[in-house]
């Protein structure tokens, strides 16, 4: 075999490689989304759907909300409500609500969690203010839904779901924010 035959064949291994690595991210992703920051991606509400009727209408529980703001961040921020029992596998829907009483527009990220954590996989975002950043002039104040569907999956020992939030100031795009840059600019400069 020449060295010109050899070659060819070790980046063609190479590349086999790469391909290989590349499908393995998807599911690592997945993996990390729900097991570090408690989100499911790969059911929504299509696939929560196709589960039986009379499952659904069996089994309720209660979705208890939080919010909090990191130190950094001067919002005020919490839920309207405290809690509600929702039926699993119907979509429901709940709003929180973000001040600004600071002296400059900021933009900031909101973190989720469910609690307990054997939970986590089976609460389903359908739409949600935490996907994307949210930017509040000062002294504005917005509702900010939440659409979820409990999965009808769900350990049968968990009667009670915390969803929680925290909102951490982004401090990349609010500082372009205030050097007058566009909007587009700021989406640019998230980390």
């Amino acid at each position: 075999m020449s060295a010109r035959s050899f070659g060819m064949w070790k980046m063609i291994g190479v590349a086999l490689a790469a391909f290989g690595f590349a499908f393995a991210l998807v599911p690592l992703y997945r993996i990390a989304c729900e097991k570090v920051f408690g989100v499911r991606l790969e059911q929504g509400p299509a696939q929560v759907g196709a589960v039986s009727v009379a499952t659904r209408q069996d089994r309720w529980v209660t979705v208890q909300f939080d919010g909090g703001v990191n130190s950094k961040l001067p919002w005020q921020f919490a839920p309207k409500q405290h809690s509600m029992r929702v039926q699993l596998g119907r979509q429901f829907e709940t709003s929180f609500v973000a001040r600004n009483i600071g002296e400059r527009a900021i933009v900031g990220n909101a973190v989720p969690s469910v609690a307990p954590a054997r939970a986590s996989g089976y609460f389903n975002k359908t739409e949600c203010f935490c996907f994307t950043a949210q930017t509040l002039a000062a002294g504005e104040a917005r509702d900010m839904p939440v659409r979820f569907i409990v999965d009808p999956a769900l350990p049968t020992g968990v009667k009670t779901i915390t969803l929680s939030y925290t909102f951490y100031k982004n401090d990349a795009q609010t500082a372009a924010l205030n050097a007058g840059k566009s909007q587009a600019d700021v989406a640019r400069a998230a980390p």
